[in-house]
């Protein structure tokens, strides 16, 4: 018997929390490794968003091997290190463009080195800020960020009506967008309550900031698939797509994150 979308969307989503709760247990070079083999994922879909082709395989090879470099040297290195990868591997592509202007000036393109490095940013850097965050504040993210779409997904369905960015994400309603915010807003102050140190309001506001982060996060991948034409950046998870469609939201949230925490540690 087949299973449907939805049952499938959510035993990928308990394998995923699985998945999830080893890595965090165990930490360390489970997490670390568990992490550089996600992010290598996501960063194979990415570029074969933009370079389809097998004469790109090459490329594509080099990108993941760099992103997961940043992810293993910026946990146990030095940040440096992430630093002298991304530039490693910005200048062979550099330097690839440089002969290949040399030999054909009409048929190069200097477009493959803006991908790359687009791609390393978006992924291998933001997602490596988790080597330097605590269990808890990695789950507290991703409870955000997941308390946000599901939260956005069930509003949306019931009471959704006027969409919020037709343009960028035909299916997005004002009703799921507020939903979203205000299941965030509860998941996080709760937990925050329980688990932190601060006031209720400041976990409020951080809910806020986190889902905002979330919200645009989403949209911005959806926009950038739309304009590929794309549907899915892939489809290793069944219901969901690719990897790159579950961190969507987290590639703007974390970051967010550690520019609220270091906002907050000057207080």
């Amino acid at each position: 018997m087949s299973l449907s979308s939805l049952q499938k969307r959510i035993i990928t989503s308990l394998l995923l929390v699985a998945a999830l709760a080893t890595a965090l247990i165990m930490g360390g070079p489970v997490l670390t490794g568990g992490l550089a083999i996600f992010c290598t994922i996501a960063l194979y879909e990415f570029y074969a968003m933009f370079w389809q082709d097998k004469s790109h395989l090459a490329s594509r090879i080099v990108g993941m091997a760099a992103g997961a470099g940043i992810i293993l040297t910026s946990a146990t290195v030095s940040p440096v290190w992430m630093l002298l990868i991304m530039l490693g591997a910005f200048w062979l592509f550099n330097f690839r463009f440089l002969f290949s202007y040399s030999a054909k000036p009409d048929q190069a393109t200097y477009l493959d080195s803006l991908i790359l490095f687009a791609g390393l940013v978006y992924v291998p850097v933001t997602m490596q800020f988790m080597t330097s965050m605590s269990s808890w504040e990695i789950l507290f993210v991703l409870l955000a960020a997941s308390s946000s779409d599901t939260a956005a997904f069930y509003a949306g369905t019931f009471f959704g009506k006027k969409k919020i960015w037709p343009q960028i994400s035909p299916k997005k309603s004002w009703a799921g967008s507020i939903g979203g915010m205000t299941g965030c807003i509860i998941c996080c102050t709760v937990f925050g309550h329980f688990f932190g140190h601060a006031p209720t309001l400041y976990w409020i506001a951080l809910a806020i900031m986190l889902n905002i982060a979330s919200q645009m996060g989403d949209f911005f991948e959806s926009a950038l698939k739309r304009k590929l034409q794309i549907k899915d950046s892939g489809k290793i998870l069944p219901g969901h797509g690719g990897v790159l469609d579950r961190i969507d939201s987290l590639v703007l949230a974390l970051p967010v994150y550690i520019l609220a925490r270091q906002i907050h540690s000057f207080f």
